[in-house]
């Protein structure tokens, strides 16, 4: 067993695992980050992912211990039990979710992109979102939601 530190949706944690134990696998079966979802285990369905040091990735192909001194956020992270994100009501208001089985993938991805280019346009927001595999959507919606969800990613200058 290895003891791994690091920062969950804002807190301290530290977490005892065996060294060969993935990220996705510790965030759901040790932290209880259920919302962090697993479909292939290759890396090619982008369910799993969550954000780490601001960066869009695979869970499953990352080992916890990669993860000691990051800070990493999942989809519990995005929003408070208050409210939901901006990102997340527009979700809701273009249907862009149906299982919901993708939904957590896709919206840490779409967060990542639009935290690091608030003014992504469709073709980029689709490019960054092609990792994302989702059965059910069409993705029109998705894409469409992340276009509105832009504005609150953007910052203004105003005092």
């Amino acid at each position: 067993m290895m003891r791994v530190m690091f920062q969950l949706n804002g807190k301290p944690v530290e977490v005892d695992v065996e060294p060969r134990m993935h990220l996705a696998d510790c965030l759901r079966d040790v932290l209880r980050q259920t919302g962090t979802h697993l479909g292939c285990e290759h890396g090619v369905c982008g369910a799993c992912t969550v954000i780490v040091d601001g960066a869009a990735v695979r869970s499953c192909l990352m080992l916890a211990v990669q993860a000691e001194g990051s800070t990493v956020v999942t989809v519990e992270g995005l929003s408070t039990e208050e409210a939901s994100t901006p990102l997340q009501t527009a979700f809701r208001q273009h249907h862009a979710l149906q299982c919901g089985f993708c939904t957590p993938g896709m919206l840490t991805t779409a967060h990542a992109l639009l935290t690091d280019e608030p003014d992504a346009d469709a073709d980029r927001i689709r490019s960054a979102l092609s990792g994302n595999l989702c059965r059910c959507t069409g993705y029109i919606p998705i894409v469409e939601a992340v276009l509105e969800a832009r504005a609150s990613y953007q910052k203004t200058d105003k005092p």
